[in-house]
């Protein structure tokens, strides 16, 4: 009976990792919202991801015995930097950037919406995905609630300088590093444990954010932060930011990367909920219309109307490194 329990088991606590994983993510942008309200958006991010590579690096001295012993090269650590300067530095210089014009339920929409479908878009163009009916009536949704949305938000009574507008495209910019970043990190992580590139990667990414905010760090008063700040900029690095990608790596090991892209759409369910409940933001009707179609598109788009939850039946090689050693890690 226990034999029989334990697959089912599994794959419940796997699906909780990731859902913990999206609500994380989901919670990021209110909370980045609020560090943004008080400090410079590049400082912001250097804070954040300063400190997620500094407790990641702690992680990975903790449990390195526990690691399989890896020989890497530096071609691997450098790919594994270069892919953190687009998915850590890239991207969260303009997700700060959007927060510091746009409501954060914004970006909770359009980043995680919008970057599967442009990363399937992608690979259709490169030929590494098939093409179908369902999913190019997918992506054409997405993009034509994209656009609904975008009008709705340059319809949105806030701010007269358009700022709404202007952040919603940075977000934009956000979602298409993203996407880029999920096609070449699959590239790093052959041969390399999850831990190793995740540190790697933030640490180059956060490395290069500390650059980019050197000419706004003079002018900043760090005794005026309120006490609020602080937990918020605790609360990004430790959670968001180290423990969701700990947990999301964990989900993978027994569910397949594309479950795991399906449960991504819960973050705008976090999202949204976040920034009305602490931020009271609120979205245009346009806007909700048009974030139902980026949605129903973006599902189609990725799952071409197949919905098949459950264990991953793919190879071994077609996840992340999945080693017996990572079995035991954490």
């Amino acid at each position: 009976m226990t034999k029989e329990s334990s697959p089912l088991n599994e794959t419940v606590r796997a699906h909780l990792y990731l859902l913990a994983t999206m609500a994380f993510f989901g919670s990021a942008f209110t909370s980045s919202k609020v560090v943004v309200e008080e400090i410079p958006h590049q400082v912001a991010a250097v804070l954040r991801f300063g400190g997620g590579a500094l407790i990641l690096l702690i992680l990975l001295l903790f449990i390195r015995k526990k690691l399989k012993s890896e020989k890497l090269t530096f071609g691997q650590i450098a790919r594994a930097a270069a892919v953190g300067l687009i998915g850590v530095f890239a991207y969260n210089l303009f997700f700060f950037w959007g927060l510091s014009l746009a409501p954060s339920i914004d970006g909770s929409i359009i980043v995680p919406v919008l970057s599967p479908v442009i990363t399937t878009g992608i690979l259709l163009l490169l030929g590494r995905e098939t093409a179908s009916p369902a999913r190019f009536g997918g992506l054409a949704l997405g993009v034509a609630g994209a656009v609904v949305f975008f009008l709705g938000a340059g319809g949105a009574n806030i701010g007269t300088d358009g700022a709404r507008l202007t952040g919603d495209f940075i977000y934009l910019l956000g979602a298409l590093c993203w996407a880029f970043y999920s096609i070449a990190s699959k590239k790093v992580l052959v041969g390399m444990n999850p831990l190793h590139a995740t540190t790697f990667g933030t640490l180059a990414g956060a490395m290069a954010l500390l650059v980019y905010a050197i000419p706004a760090l003079p002018d900043m008063e760090w005794t005026a932060l309120s006490g609020s700040t602080w937990a918020n900029i605790a609360y990004l690095a430790i959670g968001p930011t180290a423990v969701a990608y700990l947990f999301y790596y964990r989900g993978l090991r027994v569910v397949s990367p594309s479950t795991a892209t399906v449960l991504m759409f819960t973050v705008p369910v976090f999202g949204v909920t976040c920034g009305v409940v602490f931020l009271s933001e609120s979205l245009t009707g346009i806007q909700a219309a048009g974030a139902l179609v980026m949605l129903v598109g973006a599902l189609l788009a990725v799952t071409q109307g197949k919905l098949r939850p459950g264990p991953s039946t793919a190879r071994d090689g077609d996840r992340p490194a999945r080693t017996t050693a990572d079995r035991k890690a954490g």
